[in-house]
């Protein structure tokens, strides 16, 4: 039997054109281009595991593995000689978990996609949730192209998204902390003059001078001061 090796996965592969627009995964497609259809309900320590062939049988669901890169090599490699070479379609619902997955698996030369979790058809008997039945959701799915897949950003856009949200972030902290700085003054009767711009030297200079009469309120005072500057 044939070994698997990413190089023959990345040759048998096509070439996947990403956007910012969501793209309803194609049935008709799928079923011309893949031999099987993986569904992984991803979580941090764990991943489970369905696989859905091309046809119509049921998806039999193979476990769990961790969420470790050398389990999903060794996942890719017993599925690759189990469908003897034959390309395969990955998927899991985006989540806390990011395109760690994703990069994995397409640097492996998989086709892997990352799909809309809100999106995904749900029967009414399909509302209890299991990590089993999840993934077995997903593989039969995405062999039927009932699945939206998100926009996956590559590595350096991502980089930049989180950038972008930590020093939002920030903002975000100064601001409250500043506005609770702001209220315990008020709290205990001093306030900054209206019309005079706040956040200057002065008016540091000015808020490291008030003092309490329990010292308890002057480290309050001063964890304040150290918060916002």
């Amino acid at each position: 039997m044939k070994k698997y090796n990413a190089k023959d996965s990345k040759a048998n592969s096509s070439p996947v054109e990403t956007s910012n627009v969501s793209i309803t995964v194609l049935a008709a497609e799928n079923k011309m281009e893949y031999g099987g259809y993986v569904g992984l309900d991803v979580h941090k320590d764990t991943i489970a595991v369905s696989v859905a062939q091309a046809g119509r049988g049921e998806p039999k669901y193979e476990g769990e593995i961790a969420n470790e890169p050398h389990k999903v090599f060794k996942l890719v490699e017993r599925l690759y000689e189990r469908y003897e070479g034959q390309k395969l379609l990955w998927c899991y619902e985006a989540g806390p978990c990011g395109y760690v997955l994703y990069h994995q698996l397409t640097g492996l030369g998989e086709e892997c996609q990352v799909v809309a979790p809100s999106k995904t058809p749900r029967k009414p008997g399909d509302r209890i949730k299991t990590d089993r039945r999840d993934a077995l959701i997903l593989a039969r799915q995405l062999r039927s192209g009932d699945l939206t897949t998100v926009w996956v950003p590559d590595a350096e856009q991502e980089a930049m998204r989180d950038l972008t949200r930590t020093r939002d972030d920030f903002k975000a902290q100064e601001h409250k902390a500043r506005q609770q700085l702001n209220a315990f003054v008020l709290r205990h009767g001093d306030h900054w003059p209206s019309g005079k711009k706040r956040w200057t030297q002065a008016h540091y200079n000015w808020l490291e001078s008030l003092t309490f009469e329990h010292p308890w309120l002057q480290i309050v005072l001063q964890e304040y001061i150290d918060a916002v500057k």
